[in-house]
């Protein structure tokens, strides 16, 4: 009887992992595919001198690695993404986690919090060629709005991209504007796994509606805060379309970012090598990063 039924749960276990294998076989093809394969290859290409048309590449080694650690211009590019990391988890998380208390307030208010949410989701809606575009002719020097508000109280035009002091700055707060929704609706979504009993319980004991965010709702909001600053620092690393479409790295280098660095070297000036290397780079950058933060504020979030 015990062999039958040890035969019975063998075969039940074997069932089990031959369906697993089979249902995930798909997505393992998929990622060796299309994430691990692309990854392994860019190291490769990153040790030949090659235009990326040619059949022909010559190996050079390490000579691309050894160039890039050398490249001012490519660590100043890193700059400037670390810059873009630290104001957008500054602004993006702290005006989402905002949007996202007032709408919690208003859940009773149906119609209302319908309202609000439609208006400031819908940044995040628009492509970020759409919304570079728009910006790019909302701000242009010659009949931008800002230099149209100036020319009303008598001033000068004002070019906040062309100037190399405030084009950066002005790049950060429109992808402020842009990602703020998303990590709002991330925040609700913290906020809905809170139980109203919680709530009403703070406040048969007394809690406004501030001790109520402050000492229940932000320490319960802890994990999902944290997953949006990993995700905040882990996008601004590897940001490239916004910066392309309007300055593409410019005026000068002045907003230059690592992918636009890359995309340069590898599309415009027909370097795969040096361009993969960059990339290569980009990869071991933010993967430094992204586990120095997830070990950081985890580790924080267990004190």
């Amino acid at each position: 009887m015990n062999k039958n039924k040890n035969s019975l749960e063998a075969n039940n276990r074997k069932s089990v992992a031959v369906t697993a294998v089979i249902f995930l076989l798909p997505v393992i093809l998929f990622l060796a595919v299309y994430v691990l394969y692309p990854i392994i290859d860019t190291f490769v290409i990153s040790t030949y001198k090659w235009n990326g048309i040619s059949a022909n590449r010559d190996f050079v080694g390490l000579k691309n690695w050894k160039r890039l650690l050398a490249d001012t211009k490519f660590w100043a590019a890193f700059w400037h993404n670390i810059v873009i990391m630290v104001v957008s988890v500054v602004i993006q998380i702290p005006l989402g986690l905002a949007l996202a208390t007032f709408l919690n307030f208003f859940t009773k208010k149906v119609r209302i919090s319908r309202v609000f949410k439609t208006v400031w989701f819908f940044p995040y809606l628009m492509s970020s060629v759409a919304i570079g575009f728009l910006f790019t002719y909302a701000l242009a020097t010659n009949g931008g709005i800002i230099s149209t508000i100036s020319g009303w109280f008598g001033g000068q035009n004002v070019d906040l991209l062309g100037n190399p002091k405030t084009a950066l700055l002005t790049i950060i707060l429109i992808v402020s504007w842009q990602f703020t929704p998303f990590y709002m609706v991330y925040c609700m979504a913290g906020y809905s796994g809170i139980s109203d009993d919680i709530y009403e319980a703070s406040v048969i004991d007394g809690a406004t509606r501030g001790q109520y965010f402050w000492k229940v709702a932000l320490p319960l909001l802890k994990p999902s805060l944290i997953s949006a600053a990993i995700l905040s620092m882990v996008g601004s690393l590897k940001y490239f379309d916004l910066i392309y479409v309007m300055t593409n790295g410019g005026p000068g280098s002045s907003t230059e970012l690592m992918a636009t660095y890359m995309y340069k070297f590898s599309f415009s000036q027909f370097n795969m090598g040096y361009g993969s290397t960059v990339a290569g780079g980009m990869f071991i950058l933010i993967t430094a990063v992204a586990l120095l933060t997830m070990k950081g504020l985890n580790r924080g979030g267990e004190e």
